[in-house]
């Protein structure tokens, strides 16, 4: 498996716990409510794109593994240190790990792939389709870097979730007022998230300046993590590097993103137009290490600079879009 596919399938599964909890189901007659998100994608400024535009049986879920030193906390699931590995099941995820955390999932449908609708997908709640789509459909829309992109992605596809279901079934309906929970309570999840991985953040920089011993660490990580899955809903003794990376890749620029919004009149076209503004503007990966001083781009020292460059545009462009903290 390629790692650009590695990193799609882990990027993926990063919501699926909590879009298959409450809600309703897909309807039976899915591709007319296909039919009207995308429309509802088009009056908001979407183009068109060649993702679930057709069903296949053939497609079944994907697989994807992830490993990691436990004493290394990856920047995000771009993080070359996380070595992806195309397995088929857990147990040969989990063999030969020597030590290191490991990440097994899978998902029901790869995005950005000429994906198909798929049984599994339509198995789904009414949540995760819709999820699906307005999120995969949206990066088509944009070139960003995965880990800038993915928190806009998810900003977009909350707000297009709540205002396509007020829409289609009413602001009292069962079907909204289920989505509108998700979106909600996913909301405060990712600033959860990103409050816990800087705290651990802070634990790892000291052992690195040899403040804190191996073991200290690893205490402090049980604790943080004790934290974060009681928050979070993971099961307990789930979570590890690899899997808050991964949290940590939707999160980390969603306050930012989310601030934008609101600064824009919480307008869901001006949003989606604003950020192609940034995309058109955005440095070259050659222009990022010239400026940066970075040798290559396939390193962690690119990406974070890569995203940092993506920041500072957004931030020139949306002057009351900096948090008081920033400031």
């Amino acid at each position: 498996m390629k790692r650009e596919l590695a990193i799609r399938l882990a990027m993926l599964v990063a919501l699926v716990a909590a879009l298959a909890a409450c809600g309703v189901q897909v309807p039976r007659a899915w591709e007319p409510l296909l039919e009207e998100v995308r429309a509802f994608e088009q009056r908001i400024g979407f183009q068109k794109t060649a993702t679930f535009v057709e069903f296949s049986e053939e497609q079944g879920r994907v697989p994807f593994c992830g490993h990691v030193s436990p004493f290394y906390l990856p920047y995000s699931y771009e993080d070359p240190e996380i070595h992806w590995r195309s397995v088929k099941s857990e147990r040969e995820c989990r063999a030969n790990a020597d030590g290191a955390d490991v990440y097994f999932g899978s998902v029901e449908v790869l995005g950005e792939s000429g994906a198909a609708v798929s049984p599994e997908v339509l198995a789904a709640r009414l949540q995760r389709f819709l999820y699906l789509v307005f999120h995969e459909d949206c990066h088509e829309q944009y070139d960003l870097p995965y880990g800038f992109e993915e928190a806009l992605c998810n900003l977009i596809a909350y707000k297009a979730m709540e205002q396509f279901s007020q829409e289609k079934y009413g602001p009292k309906t069962r079907e909204h007022l289920a989505i509108a929970r998700y979106t909600s309570v996913e909301a405060k999840r990712t600033h959860t998230v990103k409050a816990l991985y800087e705290q651990l953040a802070g634990h790892y920089a000291r052992y690195e300046r040899k403040d804190l011993s191996a073991e200290a660490l690893m205490k402090e990580r049980k604790f943080v993590f004790s934290k974060a899955e009681r928050a979070l809903a993971w099961r307990r003794g789930s979570l590890n590097n690899v899997g808050i990376a991964n949290e940590m890749t939707y999160s980390r620029h969603y306050p930012l993103c989310e601030r934008v919004y609101e600064a824009l009149g919480r307008d869901l076209a001006r949003t989606v137009t604003f950020f192609r503004r940034v995309d058109a503007r955005k440095p070259t990966p050659a222009a990022v290490m010239k400026k940066h001083k970075i040798a290559n781009n396939d390193g962690v020292e690119f990406i974070r600079a890569y995203e940092a460059e993506i920041v500072r545009i957004v931030e020139a462009a949306c002057k009351d879009c900096r948090s008081k903290s920033d400031r």
